[in-house]
């Protein structure tokens, strides 16, 4: 104090002005005694900024690495697809004439055993080239022609290690794919073309194309997607690789390829990365914006610790503006220390994860410091830190020096000047603004910023209301209670620090929660009743009598249903260009890659025509077509628009005779696209089939109508649903841990806020207690009366988390993901709870160490 006071007495600064170098020195002494109170502003913003680091840190790594690895990943610099069927002599040679090529067909399969035992494979043909960048690793590790040539007759396959597993077998068993009979030779460690076909529904099997096309899978119309990777002689620039794509568009422009860059080798893997790194960020959003609460608190505290301090400041001639401006400076030096902090956890966070995740995971993570994704967290991180301590620094600024004393006794609320909060909302408004600018769809970033302010709004109002409310109520006969109540509403009382600190963070768990239980539920409750047994893919139309009979033969109680089925890829919208043409982000989707189509006679059943007509059966004029409604509307078609879809190398373009609305729920086969039938007339085609038990059945029933049918039609493909839904269940489950992993960021800074709240009312606590104790209050009835407070509150913030929450959940599953709303009970009250014993836990800790104080000290400085 007396160093202050004569730092303050030497030459002081003009009216008006402010001498910096005093300031920043004042500022400097004031911080020797340490950063006591500033633990939790510290660790609040480490954890926000080390969040939002290390996410974009470990994106930026994912999407290097994906550029880096694009050749690898890719298996050339471009590929060149064709869905149904083979390039023929003319377009191969245009693909031959650029560079080296490689031959790669991939369809689904069953696997069979001599037991038989099947289960679906995702089936991989190569040809000798294959890989043309990168290389593949068996075990036994023998060259690709030995694995998969014949061997007495016999040709190879190199399958999944889980494949084995599943089946009971071993390397050099057999399996049966198709009609033929393959040696298994070795399992595959390493395919580094394996992140651009996405993700199957069953094990790998690799073949060479010469057995696939001697295996009896290959019928017209068979879903199978032949890839030709060329790579370019020499290290071919990005300008060359584009240049190769646009040469073979345009001379091989009925070939209907569907070309892709080494730089965009795995869209949907950059896509999903994209938008979970997007989530991610906006969990370390959150945590910085509960962790401002923290750092209000800290910094209310701090100006309270401080109030002789500036007192004798101001007495000795200090400006309120240079009194701001001190403390200022000590909270940015604290901000910075928390920030970079936060930058050391969030840099190194990414090298963690590669290590980590080297063994079990293909992704290829480029780890290196990235300072652009570094700055930005750190921006974030200072733009929360002045948003929140501008306006609890600036309420010194005019306060007299008789009020700053009689604030011990007589706190008054008051508000900062204007040009405080003018500073207050425009950090907050660039704090908005980043979060927007940087995201990567700025509409789910939009509804992030108005759902905060939205949240800290009612959270505010709840606290009032709980105060006004505390206010109101007659007083208990009980002491206890009655002095829990006056806590609740007195001036300076702990309610709005502690609704604030943990109903943001309550409230997106329990959202998490329960949209998790919404989604578990629709799996494992409602698809399982409603779903088909089986899917049966690939079923020629010369045999679909036949499978009918056997089917019902092997399953008297089952119904199946069967269509026709094609692939095709949009590839105009009214005459212009899919890839030119502007339609909703949200549904660009379906102008990627290829979709299933069908042709039907009368509308398919799940589904309600709401615009335009039907068309007549035998109907022969020009090809019409149906289309989904709501896709519809994002691609911005209408009833009368032209769509152009590229189906088995041939282009047809039909007018939108109607819009359907499709009921997905009814789980019957349904399609966006059904075309009139004079539209494919002639042409080769396969059905899929399901399967329904309208009685329920059991697994003995179904493997055994799967084994009948497969080994009777074994280039049939069957889908299991059970397995299948198991298959989700276990990626949902999964990525429903990952996410309430990463919002457990907020959660924690929830807690760290509230534990900070309840230490910055210390002081007061004291003195209060010190008073009651000297009345003659016992210890066992002040711990009951601040249980009792810390019980209200925490079942107040409860509440509006289970209410705010479950809203928010019921908004999200009903509107966004377009599935029903399961109420879970047992998580959102577990998750309540958990709040309730938290809020009360903390607050009785530091009450007991408030009640150990010795009432002589306290009353001597009164």
């Amino acid at each position: 104090m007396s160093e202050i006071a004569a730092e303050s007495a030497g030459p002081r600064p003009r009216a008006g002005g402010f001498n910096g170098g005093v300031i920043l020195k004042l500022a400097a002494r004031e911080l020797r005694g340490g950063v006591q109170g500033f633990m939790v502003f510290l660790l609040c913003l480490a954890l926000g900024v080390a969040a939002i680091a290390g996410v974009g840190s470990l994106a930026r790594g994912l999407s290097d690495g994906l550029q880096r690895e694009g050749r690898a990943i890719l298996g050339g610099d471009a590929a060149f697809s064709l869905m149904h069927r083979e390039a023929t002599p003319t377009e191969r040679a245009v693909l031959e004439a650029k560079g080296r090529v490689s031959t790669v067909g991939s369809l689904r399969a069953m696997a069979r055993t001599s037991a038989g035992d099947a289960t679906l494979v995702e089936l991989k043909a190569v040809d000798d080239a294959w890989p043309l960048v990168g290389a593949a690793r068996f075990a036994p590790d023998r060259p690709l022609a030995e694995l998969l040539g014949r061997e007495d007759g016999v040709p190879g396959v190199a399958v999944d290690p889980a494949l084995l597993a599943r089946l009971n077998l071993k390397v050099g068993d057999r399996i049966e794919l198709g009609t033929a009979s393959f040696a298994i030779r070795a399992t595959v460690e390493r395919e580094p073309d394996q992140l651009s076909g996405g993700v199957g529904f069953g094990p790998r099997a690799l073949i060479s194309t010469e057995a696939l096309r001697a295996s009896g899978l290959l019928q017209p119309g068979s879903l199978v997607r032949w890839s030709y990777r060329v790579a370019l002689d020499g290290d071919g620039g990005d300008a060359e690789v584009g240049r190769l794509i646009t040469d073979v568009e345009h001379e091989a422009k009925d070939a209907g390829f569907e070309a892709r860059s080494r730089l965009n080798a795995a869209p949907q893997l950059e896509r999903n990365v994209n938008r979970f790194t997007q989530f991610l960020t906006i969990v370390g959003l959150a945590a910085l914006v509960v962790g401002g609460v923290g750092v209000a608190n800290a910094v209310n505290a701090f100006v309270d610790r401080k109030r002789e301090t500036i007192a004798v400041l101001k007495s000795l001639g200090a400006s309120g503006r240079t009194v701001f401006l001190i403390h200022l400076a000590q909270v940015a030096a604290l901000g910075a220390l928390g920030v970079a902090l936060g930058l050391m956890a969030g840099a190194a966070l990414p090298f963690a994860a590669a290590r980590a995740l080297e063994s079990v995971t293909p992704l290829p993570l480029a780890m290196s410091v990235y300072p652009r994704e570094l700055a930005l967290a750190a921006t974030y991180g200072a733009l929360t830190a002045l948003a929140f301590a501008v306006w609890p620094l600036g309420r010194a600024h005019d306060v007299p020096v008789a009020a700053l004393f009689r604030d011990q006794v007589a706190p008054e609320s008051r508000r900062p000047r204007a040009i405080y909060i003018a500073a207050t909302a425009l950090a907050a408004l660039a704090l908005c603004g980043l979060a927007v600018y940087a995201a990567y769809d700025r509409r789910i970033a939009l509804t992030f910023v108005g759902a905060s302010v939205a949240a800290f709004l009612a959270l505010r109002l709840v606290a009032g209301g709980v105060m006004a409310l505390a206010a109101r109520l007659p007083r208990p006969k009980r002491l206890e209670l009655r002095l829990a109540l006056a806590n609740i509403h007195r001036p300076g009382a702990l309610t709005p620090s502690v609704v604030m600190s943990l109903g943001l963070g309550l409230a997106l768990l329990v959202a998490l929660t329960q949209i998790d239980a919404s989604i578990r539920g629709q799996l494992s409750s409602e698809l399982p009743q409603k779903a088909p047994a089986f899917f049966f893919l690939d079923i020629p139309s010369s045999e679909k009598d036949a499978f009918a009979a056997l089917a019902k033969d092997k399953a008297p109680g089952a119904e199946l249903n069967s269509v026709p089925m094609l692939r095709g890829s949009i590839t105009a919208l009214n005459g212009v260009a899919a890839e030119e043409a502007e339609v909703d982000p949200e549904s660009r989707w379906a102008l990627r890659g290829d979709r299933g189509v069908t042709f039907a006679e009368d509308p398919p059943e799940g589904s309600t025509v709401t615009e335009g007509a039907w068309w007549p059966r035998d109907y022969s004029g020009e090809p019409l077509i149906s289309f989904d409604q709501r896709l519809a509307n994002g691609l911005g078609l209408k009833v009368g628009d032209r769509v152009s879809v590229n189906v088995l190398g041939r282009t047809v373009t039909a007018k939108i005779a109607n819009l359907r609305r499709i009921h997905w729920e009814t789980m019957g086969i349904n399609f966006f696209m059904v075309f009139s039938p004079n539209a494919f007339a002639g042409a080769p085609y396969m059905n899929l089939a399901t399967v329904v038990f309208p009685d329920g059945s059991d697994d003995a029933t179904e493997l055994g109508l799967l084994r009948d049918l497969t080994r009777a039609f074994p280039s049939v493909t069957a889908i299991r649903v059970k397995d299948a839904l198991t298959t989700v269940n276990e990626v949902v489950g999964n990525l429903a841990l990952a996410v309430r992993a990463a919002s457990g960021v907020t959660l924690v800074a929830s807690v760290l806020v509230l534990a900070g709240a309840l230490a910055a009312g210390r002081r007061r606590r004291t003195y209060e207690a010190v008073v009651l104790k000297t009345l003659g209050a016992a210890r066992a009835r002040l711990i009951g009366a601040m249980a009792a407070e810390y019980a209200l509150l925490g079942l107040v913030t409860a509440a509006f988390g289970l209410v705010v929450g479950s809203l928010a959940a019921w908004g999200v599953t009903a509107n966004i993901m377009r599935i029903g709303f399961a109420f879970d009970p047992l998580g959102a009250g577990g998750a309540a709870l958990a709040a309730l014993v938290v809020t009360v836990a903390l607050g009785l800790i530091g009450t007991w160490r408030v009640l150990g104080e010795a009432p002589a000290r306290h009353l001597r400085s009164l």
